[in-house]
């Protein structure tokens, strides 16, 4: 069974105590490939170090978060995102979107940023990463505007409704699922099952979002083995078909 961690964020502090026994773990478990998204300029040389340490095992992306973004830093950080891109070769652009969780006050510096950074991604035929948060509309409309045949990626951490789902599938982009289908009470495991697993990729968000029953502890890739068992469930399908499908879609959208 090959399995990869689609959005880990494995060089944060978190891991910096035992990152190789976390790795190893994963890899008694099958998963074996780690994409790692940054959250801004500053996450980079940490990305790369463990890109260096782990080659053909963790792979580097390259993205402003949109949390990360104000008035103050936008261009300069920007231009910092564009350095790193321009001189290093990353699987994707990511994690990037809109999250407006907090309130509007930035949106206008974060729909700029959102639509610079898919423009690069189009320019250098790579995927995107999604972040949205509470900004579904906004991000349709850029999504919609930007439309090519090079658009591509996955809508990270996914925890809309089904309308939404064919929406983001529509565009071209699969659906990041992770451990918010465990939880108790959860929308998305009512409705997945119309979806195809072919619009599907696996993630964890690392160390966040840790599925039942490890809700509130520190999220490892290992944990991606639970959320294989809930779609196992949901799709009335064994985990090694539903692992074979879904490695092909990493395979097509980022190797």
């Amino acid at each position: 069974m090959k399995i990869t961690d689609t959005h880990t964020h494995l060089y944060m502090k978190e891991f910096d105590e035992d990152i190789h026994f976390v790795i190893q773990k994963a890899f008694h478990k099958g998963i074996n490939r780690f994409l790692l998204p940054s959250i801004d300029s500053s996450t980079v040389p940490n990305i790369l170090k463990l890109e260096k340490k782990y080659p053909n095992v963790c792979f580097p992306m390259v993205g402003l978060h949109p949390s990360k973004i104000n008035s103050f830093n936008l261009e300069k950080e920007l231009q910092n995102i564009k350095i790193w891109l321009d001189n290093h070769s990353f699987i994707s652009i990511g994690e990037i979107g809109m999250d407006l969780h907090l309130g509007k006050k930035f949106v206008l510096e974060q729909e700029y940023a959102f639509k610079t950074q898919i423009q690069w991604a189009k320019q250098k035929k790579l995927p995107v990463v999604i972040h949205c948060r509470k900004a579904f509309d906004q991000v349709f409309d850029i999504l919609l505007k930007e439309k090519n045949s090079y658009l591509k990626g996955v809508f990270h951490c996914f925890s809309g409704t089904l309308d939404q789902a064919k929406r983001i599938i529509d565009f071209g982009i699969k659906l990041g699922i992770g451990g918010m289908i465990t939880f108790k009470n959860n929308l998305i495991s009512q409705f997945l099952h119309k979806i195809s697993l072919n619009h599907i990729v696996l993630e964890t968000d690392s160390p966040y979002l840790s599925p039942h029953p490890f809700r509130g502890k520190r999220n490892e890739p290992e944990n991606l083995r639970i959320i294989l068992k809930k779609l196992s469930h949901i799709y009335s399908t064994s985990e090694e078909k539903i692992s074979d499908i879904i490695h092909l879609n990493v395979e097509k959208l980022f190797f």
